[in-house]
């Protein structure tokens, strides 16, 4: 494993790499997506969604530098819902470094 995730800040979900290597988690609880440099386990930085259950993170636009963040909503309470109304929302944050474009791959038979 090359880093913790504090489990204060919610459970690591789904992940993408940006062009330098760095590794985003989206936290499912946290309300957050938080940048690691995987080589030394450090956080290198958070951005902050106006909802809690953080699902996913991937970059886009036409030169992959916006990442979108994807929120659920499920199982939230009506008063969390009141709290939290953009829960289940899709969000773009510019962090300032881009994305990778997806990887050819091949099937061999």
């Amino acid at each position: 494993m090359a880093f913790r995730i504090p489990p204060t800040t919610g459970y690591p979900d789904g992940m993408t790499i940006d062009g330098e290597g760095m590794l985003w988690v989206a936290h499912w609880g946290g309300g957050c997506v938080s940048r690691w440099n995987p080589d030394t386990g450090e956080q290198l930085g958070v951005i902050r969604v106006p909802a809690p259950l953080v699902t996913s993170c991937t970059f886009g636009g036409s030169d992959l530098t916006e990442l979108y963040i994807t929120t659920a909503r499920i199982g939230m309470q009506e008063k969390e819902l009141r709290d939290y109304p953009f829960a289940g929302g899709l969000f773009m944050a510019k962090p300032g470094v881009s994305g990778l474009l997806p990887g050819n791959f091949q099937v061999k038979e």
